[in-house]
């Protein structure tokens, strides 16, 4: 850490610390994730916080899911005092705060195996190539459901809908008014397409920010869920014959203070290092699905007809293409950016804005070439008009995501060996665990006639 940069930390601590004394705050969660983007937290006595935020709090790593073995069991949470926050949904008198940590070895160096700081080590590659911010803006959308133990809708709204189709409405006020207390910035809400689905849309941000911020989103969204009593899901496909979750994923990168992605001279506003992006995003998108599409159910999200892209294409308007770029406001240097429509809200977001950005660097430094926009939709096209076209498409599950990261060596880079190896061992188990599972569409379709 560079001398500004600690001279910033302890500042930033100071200001947590005379905070946490005006405000009365008795308890402090320190939070961070395990490699599936599980969030994790323990709680200190406000009165250990000056100690924590100088040398951490130690803990047993090998209980955390892709963490060191128990024989190298020892970690240390360090908090950043640049995300300190309130939580507004635990009592006001002797109130709650909670702070996202870094996670270090017992030497002090970051433990390898920390999603955030596979994130930061993403980042400071693009920082050497010149770029000093790789701004995303993630789109979580979720099912809100009567309780835990099913699928009970409580609306039959679609999208945009209003009044008395959606249920959810007030539960979305209380939500927002939450994350903007919590230091989140909300753009817009609505009732998504889906019955009793919904979406918060937060204003783009640095990516590590953002990342805090997607984990911060799905606890609040839970938390108020819960005080309704109902139980919220960011499962990417909990209902069949509708429309799955997505985490469509707005991405630009800033170089001396401009939007490295626009050329008001380009017929797209594109520039060609946002050229080159796309094509490193298209290229790898195979081998880095596994990442941004992680669970066995992602692949009921990823099928032609529920508006979630499976083709490697990109498009200025098409929603059926992997990438498209928004033309919301065009010729606008603020608004060009891309979208990539693959991502679902279940991954870790950590993980998933590392490997995007690793693969739309590669793009970039390895000059990709980017073939030319689909603008018809894809999903009317034949198998044998797409390969035609040489248009491919992602894996069709998670075994073939696992297999295809797995000689991923721009994943291998990105992750590091530590956390490449435990990702792809425990989605193979995952996927070996689903595939000798009978389930009971099996049953009733052949029990009765095989």
């Amino acid at each position: 850490m560079s001398k500004s940069a600690e001279q910033e930390r302890e500042r930033s601590a100071r200001e947590v610390l005379e905070q946490v004394r005006e405000r009365r705050i008795r308890f402090v969660r320190l939070w961070f994730t395990d490699i599936l983007g599980q969030l994790k937290s323990f709680a200190i006595n406000a009165a250990e916080l000056e100690r924590a935020l100088a040398e951490g709090i130690g803990f047993d790593g090998s209980s955390i899911t892709g963490f060191n073995a128990v024989e190298e069991s020892d970690m240390i949470a360090l908090p950043d005092p640049q995300t300190f926050a309130v939580l507004p949904w635990r009592p006001v008198e002797q109130g709650v705060a909670r702070m996202f940590c870094d996670i270090l070895t017992p030497e002090r160096r970051p433990y390898e195996g920390d999603p955030r700081y596979i994130l930061k080590r993403a980042l400071e590659r693009a920082r050497q190539m010149g770029f000093e911010a790789f701004n995303v803006g993630p789109e979580l959308e979720y099912y809100l459901f009567r309780d835990r133990g099913g699928t009970e809708v409580l609306d039959e709204g679609g999208y945009f809908d209003l009044t008395t189709l959606d249920a959810g409405s007030d539960v979305r006020r209380e939500t927002v008014l939450a994350l903007e207390r919590l230091g989140i910035h909300v753009e817009f809400t609505h009732h998504e397409v889906g019955p009793s689905q919904h979406e918060i849309d937060m204003r783009y941000g640095d990516a590590l920010k953002m990342a805090d911020d997607c984990m911060t989103y799905r606890i609040t969204v839970k938390e108020y869920a819960l005080k309704s009593g109902w139980h919220a899901t960011f499962m990417p496909k909990p209902l069949p014959g509708e429309n799955g979750s997505g985490m469509h994923t707005h991405q630009s990168l800033l170089a001396a203070g401009r939007n490295a992605f626009f050329d008001a001279e380009d017929p797209c506003y594109l520039s060609s290092v946002a050229r080159g992006f796309i094509a490193g995003q298209l290229h790898h998108a195979r081998e880095i699905c596994a990442v941004f599409a992680q669970w066995v159910n992602s692949y009921k999200r990823l099928v032609p007809g529920y508006e979630a892209p499976v083709y490697l294409a990109w498009s200025r308007r098409n929603r059926s293409a992997l990438v498209r770029v928004p033309l919301d406001h065009p010729g606008q240097e603020g608004a060009a950016r891309i979208e990539l429509r693959a991502p679902d809200p279940a991954c870790n977001p950590y993980l998933t804005f590392a490997v995007l950005l690793a693969a739309g660097l590669e793009g970039i430094e390895r000059r990709y070439e980017l073939p030319e926009p689909m603008e018809q939709n894809l999903y009317d096209l034949s198998a044998e008009e797409r390969a035609a076209l040489q248009i491919g498409e992602l894996p069709q599950s998670l075994g073939e995501a696992v297999e295809c990261a797995a000689t991923s060596e721009l994943l291998l880079r990105t992750l590091g060996e530590h956390t490449f190896d435990r990702f792809i061992a425990l989605k193979r188990r995952e996927w070996d665990e689903y595939r000798v599972q009978v389930t009971p569409w099996e049953l009733e379709r052949f029990l009765r006639v095989l």
